[in-house]
């Protein structure tokens, strides 16, 4: 029997007064939820990820649910990650990134799979990372980037959230038909007051789809562009930023938040979190319903070969199903990968959240009585979607094209 079973034995047995403890210390999950305390007293957990996922409170949490000795985490953005790791360090024991960037740590062999049989949490994980859609291939897909292999044993990455993304804009300033369209991020009436994210997979993804309403390209697969669109994105992406299109090219969380909520930003690529965070100041911010559809992806743990600590990273990632972390990110409007959260959220919470039901109950962050969430359900959401985030196949040429965009 290998060290992981011996774990998984203790983790599962845990002990009445360990979860008592933990239920009394997580005031946040409650005692229904508490996670099964196990004992790590030994180990440690160092995570990097971005600050959507890597929060004090849920560290903090995880902490006293499973024993750790330590925790912390670093928050930074995913391509300064990955360069760090692809470098050599060893100063974490998990990542915790987004699905289109596991092949360049797992085709290096920095990746340690966690088996599903080690995950008491496993159990209600939704369809979309299970069972491939037939409108894109498998690897262009969530569920084609997660597992080691088809008999879905085992995970690269555990997912822990997941979403689907569109344009913030400031609804006072800008018109929600235009904010609809992908390509309104580059119109010419909004410069030097948009925004592009500074991931590389991200922003020309984004430039791929405006070309594609433009009726400059007809990509089936934004993102994954052959190389004569990236080449032409990439024309594209220099003649708008030599215009003064952009206001920023943002990847702080923060820097998003101030920009929309001061003004100087009216429209750009977005983490739905940060439109609630610009609402929550009192100031108008929306989510646009895309007409073209939505960027899919999910962001989980990868636990890293090189860790010592892979039991707590086993049980990090576990007790991000638990659903009790699920909440936090969810009110923020991210979704739980599985249906644990539905559990330990108040109801009328998950009905607007996930169910597309009305606002019941006092303001909370900017939101009114009666309020919808923007673009509707997850189920609604789910069935708009352009394309998921993967790893493309000219990633080579499509950095290098980035980097002559930087310098421009």
């Amino acid at each position: 029997m290998n060290d992981m079973s011996l774990s998984r034995r203790k983790f599962l047995k845990g002990t009445a007064g360990s979860v008592a403890v933990a239920a009394a210390g997580m005031p946040f999950l409650g005692a229904q939820q508490a996670f099964a305390a196990a004992h790590l007293e030994g180990q440690e957990l160092r995570t990097v990820g971005l600050s959507v996922t890597v929060q004090e409170r849920i560290l903090n949490e995880f902490k006293a649910a499973s024993g750790v000795k330590a925790v912390s985490g670093k928050a930074d953005i995913f391509p300064n990650t990955q360069t760090e790791l692809l470098s050599g360090s060893t100063a974490y024991d998990c990542w915790e990134t987004i699905g289109e960037r596991l092949p360049s740590i797992v085709q290096t062999g920095l990746v340690s799979p966690i088996p599903t049989a080690n995950l008491t949490n496993w159990t209600g994980i939704g369809e979309s990372f299970l069972k491939p859609s037939d409108k894109w291939e498998a690897r262009a897909q969530i569920v084609g980037q997660i597992w080691t292999d088809e008999t879905q044993t085992a995970l690269n990455m555990v997912p822990t959230v997941y979403n689907f993304d569109s344009i913030g804009y400031r609804p006072d300033l800008v018109d929600a038909e235009e904010a609809s369209n992908w390509s309104a991020l580059f119109d010419p009436k909004f410069k030097g007051k948009t925004g592009l994210n500074v991931d590389p997979l991200i922003a020309f993804g984004q430039a791929v789809m405006a070309m594609n309403e433009l009726g400059l390209l007809d990509v089936k697969n934004p993102g994954n562009p052959d190389a004569a669109a990236i080449e032409e994105a990439s024309k594209f992406l220099i003649s708008k930023k030599k215009e003064g299109q952009f206001r920023a090219l943002w990847g702080d969380f923060g820097e998003l938040v101030n920009l929309l909520a001061s003004g100087e930003m009216i429209i750009a690529d977005a983490w739905q979190p940060a439109v609630m965070a610009v609402k929550a100041q009192g100031v108008q911010c929306s989510y646009a319903t895309m007409k073209k559809g939505y960027r899919g992806w999910s962001i989980g743990v990868s636990a890293l070969k090189s860790s010592p600590n892979l039991d707590a990273v086993t049980a990090y990632a576990d007790y991000w199903l638990s659903g009790g972390p699920a909440v936090a990110v969810s009110e923020q409007g991210y979704y739980s990968p599985n249906d644990k959260v539905k559990a330990v959220m108040a109801p009328e919470k998950y009905a607007f959240w996930y169910e597309g039901a009305p606002w019941v109950g006092p303001e909370d962050r900017g939101i009114k009585e009666g309020d919808l969430r923007d673009g509707g359900s997850l189920a609604t959401r789910a069935a708009n979607v352009a394309y998921w985030h993967q790893w493309p196949d000219e990633y080579d040429l499509l950095i290098t094209k980035w980097d002559e965009f930087l310098s421009a």
